[in-house]
């Protein structure tokens, strides 16, 4: 029996609406113009229904505190540094400005592993979104614990090397450079307030990062809109993601997605070709 048994199971439900200036701040942060027809693009299910902690409950991290209470939904893994590993997301029917949102959330399983930076703590977290009662998105989310570093840990990721990203590998291509308002306006959408994304001296000093990291989310999100530019809005039937490296704010970062037998392939990389996150897609 884990110790952590006990919070497979247990559920979280909150309620948002998608209200119209929510929807046009989303728009705006992605340099996208708000819909005609009111239906919004795939991934704004990851800025709603956003953690609701007060400030006093936070860590030191900026993610709410953890604790061993009936009304803590998330373990207590004594690993201090949280990560957004994954997502299976399916989706099932669009959502629509204006729209009452409903999110059931539900810890599904809790493993613990040694990996070869030391412990790690993986939590899967499915979440059920049901837009005026119908159920609109189905996500399983792969949160991962990892240990703390040392002060004189190397920075993570390594130095951009010497490589290239080679674009003749991919049907569709295009390049951004996440700055650090992109990453402020992402985690102001997702009231995410984990302070690798926006405090540097933190994320260099603390967490050993070699600058202040993109949101896996985020890459999720710019991907998608790849999706739908070239195979229309509203397309994907499926889309799965996981990280595999840091991205790096102010750092070029190349979108690619090509198509396969069974629906298409998608990444993010640096500019010396390191891939950042890997992406799948069903359409």
């Amino acid at each position: 029996m884990s110790d952590w048994d006990a919070w497979i199971g247990r559920e979280l439900v909150q309620e948002d609406v998608l209200d119209p200036a929510l929807a046009r701040r989303w728009c705006g942060t992605f340099d996208l113009s708000p819909p005609v027809d009111g239906i919004m693009p795939q991934g704004i299910h990851l800025c709603l229904c956003t953690p609701e902690a007060p400030q006093s409950a936070l860590g030191e991290d900026g993610h709410p505190r953890r604790d061993d209470s009936a009304t803590s939904f998330f373990p207590p893994i004594p690993l201090p540094r949280r990560m957004w590993a994954a997502s299976n997301i399916a989706f099932l029917a669009p959502i629509r400005v204006g729209t009452e949102i409903k999110r059931v959330s539900r810890i599904a399983s809790i493993a613990e592993k040694e990996g070869s930076t030391g412990k790690l703590g993986f939590v899967d977290v499915e979440h059920v979104t049901s837009a005026d009662g119908a159920e609109a998105v189905r996500e399983t989310q792969t949160l991962v614990y990892r240990d703390s570093v040392s002060p004189d840990a190397p920075m993570s990721p390594p130095g951009l090397g010497q490589g290239t990203f080679d674009i003749t590998a991919w049907d569709a291509h295009t390049i951004v450079t996440p700055d650090p308002r992109l990453l402020f306006r992402f985690s102001a959408l997702t009231f995410n307030t984990h302070r690798i994304h926006y405090d540097l001296p933190y994320a260099r000093d603390v967490e050993r990062y070699r600058g202040l990291v993109v949101h896996g989310p985020l890459m999720a999100s710019l991907l998608l809109q790849l999706a739908a530019r070239e195979l229309g809005e509203n397309k994907l039937k499926s889309f799965s993601f996981r990280a595999v490296s840091p991205a790096i704010a102010d750092e070029v970062l190349h979108l690619a997605m090509r198509r396969g037998d069974d629906g298409v392939e998608l990444g993010t990389f640096a500019s010396d070709g390191r891939q950042c996150v890997k992406a799948n897609a069903t359409f």
